[in-house]
């Protein structure tokens, strides 16, 4: 019996090590043995919404929610530790004689590098294992944070130049009525070809590292998966509106951005549609679209289709990434901006994009807040 003991608790520590080197070491998404740190993510996650659920304002469940991110890193580190000290544990009480002084010895030596024991009935092979075990697992994620807030960083410069470009929060058609207000439509390819890069870095980024999924951006309105939805929109647009000007960056931002999302989805084990119908349903109706389009018209954008003709190419465009944006809008709670899906852990209230008046000389106001999504 207390050799089938050992047996497992040899289990536990090599299952830890391998999932702790697939995780700071050399992570490989989507990997089955990576499952540990997204689980944790998710019950911390699930923790900080229910503390969340009395907060009445968005700005308020974002303060809470904002802790999600850190609290998973601290909460894999001790969830390692954790199954470290039960598989030493277990190996120990062959010589401890209990199971309780077995994770005694294993937790005394783990936390203290060996340094100190709860007996001397132990293993002294163990005991060295076990110390070095933990100033391992420690180390791994003390230099895991720089490569995580790195990460961070270079994701959230891009969605905080969107609040000049899109709105708070953002939104697709902004981004083209924005740019043809201040006559810098000129600007629109570096944007696409920006954004392509970040959604390649994007992929990269948060399926080696899935706890930057639960990463906030700093101010309350701003989201990574808004703002990705927001360009992917106003690229279909531009690309369905006006097919002869539109950029060829644009289609390549479209393809790299909803590349990216499924990435994602793959390493979260979601399932979706690979070859998705050009004509299939959409969340976002002919009447939305048509709002929008219209509002793109009245700000003097080049339109060279009727919406009748631009709706189907671009119903055949966001197809691609709807369904997969909208969930994993819903998931990390991101701010409930037009065009983005329901939240099942937000009030329904539209949250239109914030913009400053656009005003021509002897203060006519051209364009303001009035001028908002349905």
């Amino acid at each position: 019996m207390l050799w089938l003991c050992f047996a497992l608790g040899v289990f536990v520590v090599v299952l830890s090590t391998v999932s702790l080197v697939s995780t700071f070491v050399l992570p490989r998404g989507g990997s089955r043995v990576q499952a540990l740190p997204l689980f944790v993510g998710r019950v911390v996650r699930r923790v900080f919404l229910l503390l969340a659920r009395p907060a009445r304002s968005f700005d308020r469940k974002d303060g809470i929610l904002a802790a999600v991110g850190p609290v998973s890193l601290i909460a894999q580190l001790a969830v390692f530790l954790g199954l470290y000290v039960i598989g030493y544990g277990l190996m120990q009480w062959h010589w401890t004689g209990t199971f309780s002084s077995g994770i005694s010895e294993a937790g005394s030596t783990l936390f203290s590098v060996g340094l100190v024991r709860a007996s001397t009935k132990g293993s002294d092979a163990l005991v060295v294992l076990a110390g070095a075990t933990g100033a391992i697992a420690v180390a791994l994620q003390i230099g895991y944070l720089p490569a995580i807030y790195q990460a961070f960083n270079r994701r959230e410069s891009l969605v905080t130049l969107m609040e000049s470009r899109a709105g708070v929060p953002a939104w697709g058609p902004e981004i083209l009525m924005r740019h043809q207000l201040v006559g810098i439509t000129d600007a629109l390819p570096a944007l696409y070809r920006d954004w392509e890069m970040w959604s390649a870095d994007l992929a990269e980024s948060h399926i080696s590292y899935p706890v930057l999924l639960w990463f906030r951006s700093p101010e309350p309105g701003f989201s990574w998966v808004v703002s990705l939805l927001a360009v992917l929109d106003a690229a279909a647009l531009h690309l369905s509106l006006s097919p002869e000007t539109a950029p060829s960056e644009a289609r390549m931002c479209l393809r790299m951005g909803f590349t990216a999302l499924r990435r994602i989805a793959r390493m979260l084990h979601w399932s979706y549609e690979a070859d998705p119908d050009p004509e299939g349903h959409l969340q976002l109706s002919y009447e939305e679209f048509v709002h929008a389009a219209q509002l793109i018209r009245d700000t003097g954008f080049t339109v060279e289709r009727t919406n009748e003709d631009a709706w189907p190419h671009f119903r055949g465009w966001r197809v691609n990434y709807e369904a997969l944006a909208y969930r994993l809008a819903d998931v990390v709670v991101a701010p409930r901006a037009p065009w983005s899906g329901s939240r099942r852990h937000l009030p329904l209230e539209l949250m239109a994009p914030n913009r400053p008046p656009h005003r021509a000389p002897g203060g006519k106001v051209m364009y303001d807040n009035k001028h908002r999504p349905q």
